[in-house]
């Protein structure tokens, strides 16, 4: 085979075995890699009602056929498991030389399951090729214990004393089983969302060290080069010139002049403090230096330093990795307007292995608490958690990471703690199925507004590109009509292409003919003959799989919504202001959804739907109308 191994490293960390499970050709073909080829070793591999921090629920690292062909922006793996946040899937994907490594020495994917009974380093070494001989080995982690996750990833690699061992670990959030606890790799870069670190934390596995031998080969190495040359040059237009100058911080200042940027836990979406942590300040005053994933070539990331790391000449001790959504989150979401402050809060999130998105809005949710009198300052430790109080915001962080005091309460994520205080609080827990909104304001971009209310995995803006109609010209971005259905269907299905070649979002503007292009890539990598509908038809059965599989877990219509706030109070300022979205326009654009997908006006997949995207043998009997 080239760019797939049709095999999964299965890895039991119960019993300390391992085997090798095969996946046929055609799973390859029709789930692609990555989210895709994820989604379905998940539905088979994942229990139905499995506890997601129990040891039947599997933790999946999945390739995909681009990885290790040096093509841009194609190192990047996926890490998939059953969601402690939202108990749906979890799907999210990091970009690192690990990718690499990952396909080298465990196939097309690392399938993890059971739970060891002491702190473990999961050590995996050999090549695919030659699975008889790769060496996988359960190893004493006593030492990484508590260690932030900066400091397990470099202790790792020195006691293997191999810098060719590439290293995914979790913080000490997930040690403690934070809800939103992340997965850190490749110097900190993060699978984030949905508790993935959770999970493996569950699993007594603080860290997983991988090493391969052999290069990874393609059918056709000539053609792969050339189209490689060519897409890496049409990449440096891809990126507008305020992203390869600011990076994505570069929205911070766009959406407060949109009035689509939430503030003050959604309360309003313009922030007087914006140029304060816009993109512009932040490059001029704290650029410590540019960043790039593994064979990028855009750069997009920002590491930054605060002000006394550069005044005292203390940048060698590295900086926090900045993007729009930590920038959100810890900035305009709890009030802060302190540059000092939010990069610190990124760089406490990284190394306590935390999502920035989750753990600012869910201190954003507690700000609110507290100023209504729900939390008291003796229920916060003494912290007076008020909304622009940067002290506290650091204080309440560290807290969570370690599930100390208040921060055990907030470790839950927004949803469980409001369930837990009561008295309305549950109105402005900013959540979809249990995951915190990212930086887009619904009710002044009406697309994305759908696009977070129906998406599997919860609010999010990686697995729905709907925003995009938002900012064109395509639609009125404050009206609902009923075509947002079909803007919104596209967009996912197109994502879920995106995100199992694996190319970077960054990308999608670089293709002349996406489909097509992408198509004759995956035929030259693999030597199997792609076509654009082909690639189309792919991406809408992987979005239906995702549906399908939170069926078997218990979703109903009733979790495709947006929190109360979004749907009751209108914008109180800016350029926007009066503007809301009722229950009924939300209602009316999930309605128009469900018939783009063919699906039924409950949301649940026709038994017709299903054969005609060949899914009819993942059919459970709960949740599909027959």
């Amino acid at each position: 085979m080239y760019g797939y191994h049709g095999k999964a490293l299965v890895v039991d960390l119960t019993s300390r075995t391992h085997r090798w499970d095969a996946i046929a050709p055609d799973d390859l073909r029709n789930f692609i890699g990555g989210i895709g080829l994820g989604t379905l070793l998940l539905y088979r591999y994942c229990p139905p009602g499995a506890d997601p921090l129990g040891p039947e629920n599997p933790l999946l690292f999945v390739g995909s056929p681009l990885v290790g062909t040096r093509l841009t922006t194609s190192s990047k793996f996926a890490v998939l498991t059953k969601s402690p946040l939202t108990g749906f899937i979890a799907d999210s994907l990091s970009s690192s030389h690990l990718a690499t490594e990952l396909k080298k020495c465990c196939g097309d994917a690392l399938i993890i399951t059971g739970q060891s009974a002491t702190p473990t380093l999961l050590r995996i070494e050999g090549d695919a090729l030659e699975p008889e001989k790769v060496s996988v080995r359960f190893e004493d982690a006593a030492e990484l214990v508590g260690m932030g996750a900066a400091e397990k990833e470099a202790t790792v690699k020195a006691r293997l004393g191999d810098p060719r061992y590439r290293v995914a670990c979790i913080g000490p959030a997930g040690e403690a089983r934070v809800k939103f606890a992340s997965i850190s790799n490749d110097g900190g870069r993060q699978a984030g969302r949905c508790g993935l670190g959770a999970v493996m934390g569950s699993k007594g596995l603080l860290a997983v060290a991988l090493r391969g031998y052999l290069p990874v080969e393609v059918a056709e190495p000539d053609t792969v080069r050339s189209f490689g040359r060519d897409l890496s040059r049409r990449s440096l237009g891809a990126a507008t010139e305020k992203y390869r100058n600011l990076g994505t911080m570069a929205n911070v200042a766009v959406f407060n002049r949109l009035g689509a940027l939430p503030t003050r836990n959604f309360r309003e979406s313009t922030f007087e403090g914006a140029d304060r942590v816009s993109g512009e300040e932040l490059h001029q005053n704290h650029l410590h230096r540019n960043a790039g994933c593994a064979n990028c070539t855009i750069g997009c990331e920002r590491i930054l330093v605060t002000s006394d790391q550069r005044n005292k000449k203390e940048t060698s001790k590295g900086g926090a990795r900045m993007e729009y959504e930590s920038l959100f989150a810890l900035g305009p979401l709890c009030g802060i307007s302190d540059p000092d402050i939010v990069i610190r809060a990124a760089a406490l999130c990284d190394d306590l292995g935390m999502d920035t998105i989750s753990a600012g809005a869910t201190v954003a949710w507690a700000m609110e608490c507290y100023e209504l009198g729900l939390l008291t300052r003796a229920d916060c430790g003494g912290i007076e958690l008020r909304f622009g109080n940067g002290p506290a915001l650091l204080q309440v962080l560290e807290d969570i990471g370690h599930r100390r005091g208040i921060g055990n309460l907030l470790a839950e994520g927004s949803r469980a703690a409001a369930a837990h205080v009561g008295r309305g609080s549950e109105n402005w827990a900013m959540h979809v199925k249990g995951l915190e909104m990212p930086g887009y304001e619904p009710r002044s971009l009406k697309t994305m507004a759908l696009g977070l209310a129906i998406t599997p995995r919860g609010a999010c803006h990686n697995r729905s590109s709907a925003y995009e109609a938002d900012f064109s010209n395509r639609v009125d971005r404050l009206s609902v009509d009923e075509g947002r259905g079909k803007i919104a269907a596209e967009s996912e299905d197109f994502e879920a292409v995106l995100d199992s070649l694996i190319w970077c979002k960054f990308l999608r503007k670089a293709f002349h003919d996406f489909y097509q292009e992408s198509a004759q890539v995956y035929t030259m990598v693999t030597g199997w003959q792609m076509t654009a509908e082909e690639l189309r038809r792919s991406g809408q059965r992987i979005s239906n799989l995702k549906k399908l599989f939170n069926i078997r877990e218990g979703w109903t219509r009733l979790d495709d919504t947006l929190p109360p706030r979004t749907l009751e109070e209108p914008l109180p300022n800016g350029v926007v202001a009066g503007v809301g979205l009722s229950r009924e326009d939300l209602d009316f654009m999930i309605d128009g959804y469900y018939r783009a997908r063919g699906w039924t006006p409950d949301g649940l997949i026709p038994e017709g739907k299903l054969a005609e995207l060949g899914l009819e043998r993942m059919v459970v009997e709960e949740g599909v109308e027959r």
